[in-house]
């Protein structure tokens, strides 16, 4: 582990990733996470995190970002402490209108519902999703949901602003980079003594665009997209032959 990305989603999470990738490093994201280790997450959260844990599930990736890293970000710090951590942040307001419209888009995405209830997979991924959000309010004091939208953006912000302060508070200064996405690619290579690449620094998710991203670009949501609709033949095949069943015996 050499990269751990701290920063909440919607500062800026996947652009990171896109340039770490670039960068020739290993990434794993939230998809990744679940893919090869929500079993493991799903232990450590319940039984509590160990060092030898953290060392085995990550010791041959290069960085990690977003969930549950970003919020777990000290346990893996203290397996990896020799790692450098990227804070990537953005202003409150701005990160705050961002994180309840990109909530939202998820919340009302129709074919990620599907997924979550018709495929193998995605019923895994609902099960490990729920495991990590709970802990995250129970023991991480992430906002709940249900409560009143004023409430609910005092308290996101302020989570932010304790997590961030958290970090910089914690790593030292020489293993941390505050990063900003419109700061390009020089204070990034200079933090990892990499070379500048000769292509446009990328912008990932813009407007929201992830999950149609994540669709055309990630093979394990391709293959959840790949259960559903086998799913949903299969659902469609069943009915027709009662149907048809039905209707030659009432014949």
């Amino acid at each position: 582990m050499q990269i751990i990305v701290a920063g909440l989603p919607k500062t800026g999470t996947k652009t990171m990733n896109e340039a770490l990738t670039v960068l020739g490093y290993e990434v794993y994201d939230w998809l990744e996470n679940f893919w090869y280790l929500a079993d493991d997450w799903n232990k450590q959260i319940q039984e509590g995190f160990t060092v030898e844990d953290m060392r085995r599930m990550y010791e041959n990736v290069d960085a990690v970002a977003d969930g549950p890293c970003d919020c777990h970000w000290e346990e893996i710090f203290d397996a990896f402490q020799d790692a450098k951590v990227i804070l990537t942040t953005r202003d409150d307001q701005s990160w705050y209108n961002s994180f309840a419209k990109h909530s939202k888009y998820f919340n009302e995405d129709i074919m990620l519902r599907l997924i979550r209830t018709f495929t193998y997979t995605g019923i895994r991924f609902h099960y490990y999703f729920g495991i990590t959000t709970q802990h995250l309010r129970h023991v991480r004091s992430w906002p709940l949901i249900h409560i009143s939208k004023i409430k609910r953006e005092e308290s996101l912000k302020r989570y932010k602003q304790r997590h961030e302060r958290n970090i910089k508070e914690r790593v030292p200064s020489n293993q941390l980079l505050v990063f900003k996405i419109g700061d390009g690619w020089k204070p990034l290579c200079d933090f990892l003594n990499v070379t500048v690449p000769n292509v446009p620094f990328p912008h990932k998710n813009k407007g929201n665009t992830l999950l149609g991203e994540t669709r055309k670009e990630n093979p394990i949501m391709r293959r959840m997209q790949t259960e559903l609709y086998i799913s949903l033949a299969c659902l469609l095949m069943i009915f027709a032959v009662t149907f048809f069943a039905f209707f030659y015996k009432c014949c």
